[in-house]
């Protein structure tokens, strides 16, 4: 998984974590009490914090981010400080993807009227000389 792609799977989570403790993400411990999006975020924010390199720049998207949470802009700053922080640690990158947890299934539909779909709440016909009546 390349870094941009990390940066923006782990930027909710981040942001989930800011929404919950503000700038005290940044040195909190452990909360049992806290969702599992929560306590995630708030490893993976004090990891990156922990890296001196790209300490400044993510206590400060951190803290722009607390005090706005739902602004998109402040979560697009973060994110772009996480990004560089993963550009320039590939091994940091690699860490903190396997902290994520583990995407959806796959589908893959194949052959002459093959249909992939994850939930549908309606009708799927893939006959050619079908009739659907409700």
């Amino acid at each position: 998984m390349d870094a941009l792609a990390v940066a923006g799977e782990v930027t909710p989570y981040i942001t989930a974590a800011v929404g919950a403790y503000g700038t005290a993400v940044l040195t909190r411990s452990t909360d049992t009490a806290a969702d599992a999006t929560v306590s995630l975020g708030r490893r993976i924010v004090q990891r990156l914090w922990g890296r001196e390199e790209s300490r400044a720049a993510i206590e400060g998207a951190v803290s722009n981010l607390a005090e706005l949470p739902d602004d998109e802009d402040f979560q697009a700053l973060l994110r772009a400080h996480v990004k560089r922080a993963l550009l320039d640690d590939p091994d940091l990158a690699a860490e903190i993807a396997r902290m994520l947890p583990a995407t959806g299934t796959s589908f893959t539909a194949s052959g002459e009227g093959a249909v992939a779909v994850r939930n549908n709440s309606g009708i799927i016909s893939t006959g050619s000389d079908a009739t659907i009546q409700r």
